[in-house]
């Protein structure tokens, strides 16, 4: 343990990466647009510098997040030059920026915006953006509004890009003074690879990078008097949505969510968590079926869309590893329109409008995908983030925080708490695990916690787990981001796999840290809160496992048959197509 001193006060550092790290540590703040904890230190913006004093009496201004912390240094974090610095280096953010803040998508929740006000901006001694040197804005994808002219050139949407998903779709281009930050060849994120997982624009710290909203068009449907709308609310969301209303993370709103949508005036409120228990019969199913038959394996989870585009854009000929399983988003639209007339009377398949609550912006994609139309129509007609649901309670304006718990409605409301931990990475294997174990024993598990596949962070984006099921060994590899998904590819092309099951999700983490949650994503902490909100309400419900769900026993009983039924397999598997056009991994 060694010793600085940061604003006249002593502080021990460790093994701290970086200076900002111990200068944070102690209780100061540095401001930083380009400084992200899960990723590579880059130091292009400049505003994390401080005055450095070394014990030899040379003094300098360094890039704290660059700099590493050596012992006896003085360091000043807000000396008059070192102000002075970070007000020109926002002065000249500010001349190179489209400054229409009131409209931005962003607004009031904006680090160039924050920080102006901090430093007392008022005025900018530089020349404005010109008009013409404007440039087109992207917004030709379901999921991610790219406005070029709000780009500060921090440079975190290309790391995490490429240190999350090692896809590299957003790069720098040009040089200079002309220097942009756009994907290749100057093409829209739709025209691309992209799989629009939104990791990019939760890192972004303006309005260059956004959420693609539909918030209009689903007040629209909830005010017209023809329409019966319906939403189901994903597991990660209930453990995020509070942070937008200044409550802890991990704190399960789930009850207040219900009433939220209700007073907002959904028709009939269901949880996504059913369908992520409808998900785990279906692929537990699939997974012992390949098992026993010498099926293609390891059998790849299907519940993460930017996952499975990923594989058809850069890795079609492993779409035969993909389990046929819709996602739960995906299972859950089309039961509804095919059973609620069933079982609520006004309800046709014509009216029905099916809106889903999603953290994960790549839903919205998913949601658009030819495979998921049924006669011509999309099965989901709206998919919101988390953060658009929270803009539409305020919106109305309904006092989350005093909102009185209410349930979902029947039939597809209830779940298991292996439906829950869904939003972690981890969660769909363990609970694939909990009812593969009884569906080749006729027992359940001894403990439903399988807490070797949880954790999977920043330090162990990858880990493989072996299950015992009676003499049968199965190991399961879980992954977070694409990145390691990477890894796991190539093990099985060059055949030193070991797993039989492979859960992926693209964003580190998992739903908990999807690009629709509320931005805190570089706060790791912020994740391991949502991630024990989830594997809380799975200890506290009273059903565990997806197969012991009352409701979902009575789906298969009135509706669909069995699992891998041919009524299952027309509601609840899909295709898949070959999107491979060339891979960024071969442009050199």
């Amino acid at each position: 343990m060694s010793t600085l001193f940061i604003n006249g006060k002593e502080c021990e550092f460790t093994d701290e990466p970086n200076l900002l790290e111990v200068i944070r540590k102690a209780g100061f703040d540095v401001p930083t647009f380009c400084y992200r904890p899960d990723l590579k230190p880059f130091g292009s913006c400049r505003m994390c510098v401080v005055e450095v004093e070394y014990p030899n009496g040379r003094v300098m201004v360094n890039s704290s997040c660059t700099m590493p912390p050596e012992a006896g240094i003085k360091v000043s974090t807000n000396s008059a030059r070192v102000r002075k610095i970070r007000k020109t280096v926002l002065e000249l953010l500010l001349a190179n920026h489209d400054r229409e803040c009131t409209t931005c998508d962003k607004s009031g929740n904006c680090d160039l915006q924050k920080y102006s006000e901090e430093y007392g901006i008022r005025e900018i001694r530089f020349p404005k953006l010109k008009a013409e040197k404007m440039q087109p804005i992207d917004d030709y994808n379901p999921s991610i509004k790219r406005d070029p002219n709000k780009c500060i050139l921090c440079g975190a949407c290309v790391r995490a890009c490429q240190e999350f998903q090692g896809h590299a779709v957003l790069g720098f281009a040009n040089r200079g003074s002309k220097t942009v930050v756009q994907p290749l060849n100057g093409k829209h994120l739709s025209e691309v690879d992209c799989v629009f997982c939104g990791q990019c624009q939760a890192v972004c710290p303006t309005g260059a990078l956004t959420i693609k909203t539909n918030t209009e068009e689903v007040w629209d449907v909830i005010n017209d008097k023809s329409k019966k709308v319906v939403v189901q609310v994903a597991p990660a969301v209930r453990v995020a949505i509070g942070e937008m209303f200044n409550l802890p993370a991990g704190q399960n709103s789930i009850g207040k969510i219900y009433s939220a949508l209700r007073k907002i005036g959904f028709d009939l409120i269901f949880d996504t968590n059913f369908s992520a228990d409808l998900t785990i019969i279906e692929e537990a199913t699939e997974f012992i079926g390949r098992l026993s038959n010498k099926g293609t394996l390891p059998l790849f989870t299907s519940c993460c869309p930017a996952w499975v585009r990923y594989l058809e854009t850069q890795h079609p000929d492993m779409l035969g590893h993909l389990s046929t399983c819709k996602s739960p988003q995906g299972m859950l639209s089309p039961v509804m329109k095919e059973l609620l007339p069933k079982y609520h009377e006004g309800f046709t398949k014509e009216n029905t409008v099916v809106v889903s609550i999603m953290p994960c912006t790549a839903k919205k994609y998913e949601a658009k995908r030819e495979q998921l139309m049924r006669d011509g129509k999309y099965e989901t007609d709206y998919v919101l983030t988390t953060k658009e649901f929270g803009r539409m309670i305020k919106e109305a304006g309904i006092d989350f925080n005093e909102l009185e718990d209410e349930k979902a409605d029947s039939p597809f409301g209830e779940y298991s708490g292996a439906a829950t931990i869904f939003g972690a990475s981890g969660g769909v294997a363990e609970a694939a695990a909990r009812t593969a174990y009884y569906y080749v024993t006729g027992e359940n598990i001894a403990d439903n916690d399988i807490k070797e596949m949880r954790g999977v962070d920043a330090n162990s984006r990858s880990k493989s787990v072996e299950l015992d099921i009676k003499g049968t060994k199965v190991v399961v590899r879980v992954v977070s981001t694409l990145l390691e998904a990477e890894k796991a590819i190539k093990e099985i092309k060059n055949g030193t796999a070991n797993f039989q099951l492979l859960e992926v999700m693209a964003c580190p983490g998992g739903c908990v840290n999807g690009g629709g949650q509320p931005t805190s994503c570089s706060n790791a902490k912020v994740k391991e809160e949502r991630a024990a909100g989830l594997y809380t309400e799975d200890k506290n419900l009273p059903v565990r496992r997806s197969h012991e769900n009352p409701d979902i026993i009575k789906l298969y009983e009135n509706d669909l048959e069995k699992a891998g039924s041919h009524k299952a397999h027309e509601l609840l598997h899909t295709t898949y197509s070959d999107k491979f056009t060339g891979s960024y991994k071969d442009v050199k």
